[in-house]
Parts: C-alpha cells; structure tokens; sequence
C-alpha cells in the first residue's frame, strides 16, 4: 500500500478534498431554501432531481464499498499494483451520502409543494428503471465469481451516464421558458467550485505518486468532475448571459401616479 512522499502535498490533498466536499455540500441548500421560501418548485426540473438521486445513490455504493472493502480493495491493487493509493478518500464518502439525503429532501418538497402542473416524464421513469435492472443483473452476473470491483466500477459507470444525461431535462426547460427563475444560481455556483476543486486533488495525489494511474483508476469521478463543469458553465450562461434575472419594470406613468397625493389639500380646491 502506497504511501504519501510529501507532508505538503498530503495537507493540500486534504484541503482540497474537503474543500470540494463543502462546495458538494452546500450547494444543494440554496435549492432547497428557495423552495421553501417560494413554497413552489415550479421551474426545478423533476426529472433532474429523479436522475439526480439514481446518479448519487450509485455513487454512494461506489465509494463506500472501494473505502471500507477489504476484499475490494485487493482487488483493486491486485489490477493496479500495490504501490498505488486508493483513489476514494473520506470526503468522498462523506459526499455520498449528504447527497442522497438532501435530494431525498427536494424530492419530499416537490410532494408537498406547488407544481404548477410539472410531472416526471416517462422517458425518466423508464431510463431509471432500465439502470436498476441492469444493475441487479451485473450484481448476479459479479456473485459467482465475486467479482466486486468489476460490479463497483459498474456503478461507478451509472453515475458518470446518469451525470451526463441528469442536466439535460433543466437546460432545455430553461431554455423553453427562457428564464432561470425557480433553478437556483447558487447550486450551479457551489457545483462548479466543486468539480474544479476535486480535480485539482485529484491532480495533488497523482504529482505525490508520480503516477497517473489515480485518473484511470476512478475514471468516474474525473468524468463527474469535467463533465459537472462543463455543464455548469451552461447554466451560468444561461442565467447571466442568455435568461438575466431582470426586475419588474415601473412605468413613468406609475411612478408619477404615485407621487400625487391621495388628499387634495384645500388650496389646490379652490383653485379648482
């Protein structure tokens, strides 16, 4: 087992991680304060937040079996050498399993909140259901043989799909409204903080080791990373450039209404 050469680089490693673990974290909670606020998640896509928790939850049992796995663990450094280092670290994990549970958390909004007629598409519903199944099936195809690092790289590749085709549905409601509202700027804000952060330790562990091998090792989480950015970057655009938040316009008209008062004084009486 690998261990760091750089005292350095280790603190960094670990500021990094957290740092991308908080970012992960909070981001979420600027979507849920505004659905509570709003007392609506009309302008949230739902089949985001479904493909969301089925991208998430496959995530989890990734990185939780590759951290506390014994058994999965030789596996890996037997396919990758022993001098190498595991390449999930314990905000990873922590990660995971705050995400499961704060999306778990808008999906109990969107059932208690106005909907303004939004629905969950079929397509989604039937996207998840095919990933269960195949999921089920690679879990008794990995049994015989115990081939579980095979079947958490399985996983490992669920959340990567799910992460690609998770922001599809919100770009293009978006775009069908042209506006952002009731999307919340500050989770795209936090995600991209997140992604960017955890590439950078990811890059940390692989300088220390002088190897590589950490990139292709947790192929998922680099895809997560670049491909949460990439998607990220849309919405900022979308938001800032394309749809800008504008605030209600006053007419002229309105605002010199207004400034008449209500109670015409006696002199402006007799005048009249």
């Amino acid at each position: 087992m690998a261990s760091w050469n750089s005292i350095p680089l280790e603190i960094t490693y670990q500021v990094l991680g957290w740092t991308a673990f908080l970012s992960w974290t909070l981001c979420y909670y600027p979507q849920v304060i505004s659905n509570f606020r709003r007392k609506s998640v009309v302008g949230l896509s739902f089949d985001f937040v479904i493909l969301n928790l089925t991208k998430h939850t496959s995530y989890l049992i990734h990185n939780a079996s590759l951290y506390f796995s014994s058994a999965i663990q030789k596996q890996y450094y037997e396919k990758y050498g022993y001098g190498q280092m595991i390449p999930v670290a314990a905000n990873d994990v922590a990660f995971s399993i705050h995400a499961v549970l704060v999306t778990s958390v808008i999906l109990l909004q969107i059932a208690i909140y106005e909907r303004g007629g939004q629905k969950v598409s079929k397509i989604t519903i039937a996207i998840v259901s095919a990933v269960w199944l195949f999921a089920a099936v690679c879990f008794f195809i990995a049994l015989p043989s115990r081939s579980w690092l095979w079947l958490i790289s399985i996983f490992n590749s669920i959340q990567v799909f799910m992460t690609v085709i998770k922001y599809i549905p919100q770009v293009f409601m978006n775009f069908a409204r042209k506006n952002t509202e009731g999307f919340s700027i500050g989770y795209i804000l936090l995600d991209f903080c997140g992604g960017v952060t955890n590439l950078m330790q990811m890059t940390v562990q692989s300088i220390d080791q002088g190897s590589w091998v950490n990139f292709h090792g947790n192929m998922g989480k680099m895809l997560l990373c670049l491909v949460s950015i990439i998607f990220d970057i849309i919405f900022m655009c979308q938001r800032f450039v394309l749809y800008p938040h504008k605030e209600p316009q006053v007419s002229p008209k309105s605002i010199e209404e207004s400034r008449e008062p209500l109670v015409l004084s006696v002199d402006s009486r007799e005048s009249e």
